[in-house]
């Protein structure tokens, strides 16, 4: 089911704005992708909260905003 709902994305943006250098592939497929949001526990991400307009937000908030809207 994943591969049938996934989306192949080409980084086209290099980032180096993370304290954690490892951590740039993931805000280089977020802009890449035009990602609507950034879902993440890591708090090297996390304090970037938003990245150039894309909300970072832990795997909680996320669930939280998707169970709200539901209800609304």
């Amino acid at each position: 089911m994943l591969i049938r709902e996934a989306e192949l994305v080409a980084v086209t943006e290099v980032v180096t704005e993370c304290r954690d250098p490892k951590d740039n592939k993931f805000l280089e497929l977020a802009v890449s992708a035009q990602a609507t949001c950034i879902i993440s526990g890591d708090k090297a991400l996390l304090v970037l909260h938003p990245f150039r307009g894309i909300p970072v937000i832990t795997p909680q908030a996320f669930l939280w905003q998707e169970q709200s809207s539901r209800t609304a």
